[in-house]
C-alpha cells in the first residue's frame, strides 16, 4: 500500500495502537466502529498480508466503500468485519465460527454478524452464479441453505460485490481473471444489487477493461 493512500485514511488512536476509521460511518456508530477496529488489530489482522497490503486495511477499504456508497451502519460494519470467519476465497480466518459468533455479535450486534457470517460461510461455487434465481446462499460450514428476502440479498451482493472490487483495484495479478469474471456475474446480479453499487462496479470494470 503506497503512502500517499495511507495518509488518505483518518486515524484514530487506541492503545498506542492506530485503527482506521471510515468516512462512511455515521457518528453514532464511530465507537462501535472504532471498537471493531481496535479488536481486529488485537486478533492480528494488521499482520496478515492480503490484496494491497494487510487485511486490516483491506477490511477497512471495503467498509469504507460501502459506506460512500450509501450503506446502511450495519452493513458497513458487517464490511469492516466480512473476513471474520474466513471466506470461501479467503481462509484465514480472525474467530472461529464455531465458538466465537457471541464475541463477534457483542461488539457489532447480531444484525450485522449475521451478515459476516453469511458472507463467510457462502459456498461460492453453488451459490453465487444463479443467485437471482434461486435466491439461496449454500452454507460450507454447515452443509446447509438459506433463502433470503430482499434486503438480506441486497446486503449480500452489495458487500460482495465490494469486496471483489476491492480485489480488483489493488491485486493486479488476480485483477487479470477476476475482471472478466465480475464482468459477466455482476450482470447476473442486476436485480440484486444497489443501484450505487451497481454503477460503481460499472465504472470500475469500464475504466480498468475497456471495451475493443
Amino acid at each position: 500500500m503506497g503512502g500517499a493512500e495511507v495518509l488518505a485514511l483518518p486515524w484514530v488512536i487506541w492503545a498506542g495502537r492506530v485503527a482506521l476509521a471510515a468516512p462512511g460511518v455515521r457518528r453514532g456508530q464511530m465507537s462501535t466502529f472504532q471498537d471493531l477496529g481496535s479488536l481486529l488489530l488485537v486478533r492480528g489482522a494488521d499482520e496478515i498480508d492480503h490484496a494491497g497490503g494487510s487485511l486490516y486495511v483491506h477490511l477497512h477499504r471495503v467498509a469504507k466503500r460501502l459506506g460512500s456508497l450509501g450503506a446502511s451502519d450495519t452493513l458497513v460494519l458487517a464490511g469492516l468485519a466480512h473476513a471474520a470467519y474466513g471466506t470461501d476465497g479467503f481462509p484465514t480466518h480472525l474467530f472461529d465460527w464455531q465458538t466465537e459468533r457471541p464475541v463477534l455479535a457483542s461488539v457489532i450486534g447480531a444484525e450485522a454478524e449475521q451478515i459476516v457470517y453469511r458472507y463467510g460461510a457462502c459456498d461460492r461455487e453453488t451459490t453465487w452464479r444463479d443467485l437471482a434465481e434461486h435466491r439461496t446462499v449454500a452454507d460450507r460450514f454447515t452443509g446447509t441453505s438459506e433463502e433470503l428476502g430482499s434486503a438480506d440479498l441486497r446486503d449480500f451482493v452489495d458487500l460482495t460485490i465490494v469486496n471483489e472490487l476491492d480485489v480488483l483495484d489493488h491485486d493486479p495479478e488476480r485483477a487479470l481473471e477476476l475482471g472478466p469474471f465480475l464482468q459477466d456475474q455482476i450482470p447476473r446480479w442486476q436485480s440484486l444489487a444497489s443501484p450505487a453499487v451497481l454503477t460503481e462496479s460499472q465504472r470500475l470494470l469500464e475504466l480498468r477493461l475497456p471495451a475493443h
